[in-house]
């Protein structure tokens, strides 16, 4: 899979570990930076990495910040993007199989590195369930297109 990754100041050092293991998992990272500890607007990176998946660019994306909230706002409104802020093992399944999330978005000063590594690990390796989650995906999706411009 092609993953999308950005990340604002804060989450800079978590994006640099969480490339290293979506490339062991033999992933093609596209990373829209940032690459420094100076203060950015998350918005900066954040929807561009979520259009890169909104696009088909990339299949999937990952976001981080310092919290991981003000990314996954970003990103969900980006048409087509299903951003999950997850910071434990569980949701990172869930959001998953049940939501179909195509974007990952976690917080660097929420969820250490160990663990943080191990979200993405199950994130990307889970695989949508379908089924009844279908219409629900579908309502969204169905209200999104509704509702634009």
């Amino acid at each position: 899979m092609k993953i999308a990754m950005g990340s604002d100041h804060a989450g800079y050092a978590l994006k640099e570990e969480i490339v290293k293991v979506v490339k062991e998992l033999g992933h093609e990272v596209i990373d829209v930076g940032c690459d420094c500890a100076d203060s950015v607007d998350y918005a900066d990176y954040g929807i561009p990495a979520a259009e890169k998946v909104s696009s088909g660019e990339a299949d999937r994306g990952i976001i981080i910040c310092g919290t991981g909230i003000g990314m996954s706002i970003s990103a969900n409104k980006v048409k087509g993007v299903r951003c999950a802020l997850v910071h434990d093992l569980f949701s990172a399944k869930a959001t998953r199989e049940h939501n179909d999330s195509n974007v990952l978005a976690m917080g660097e000063r929420i969820v250490g590195p160990g663990v943080a590594q191990e979200i993405a690990k199950i994130w990307l390796s889970t695989e949508f369930e379908g089924g009844r989650h279908e219409r629900r995906i579908g309502k969204i999706s169905e209200y999104e297109t509704k509702n634009e411009g």
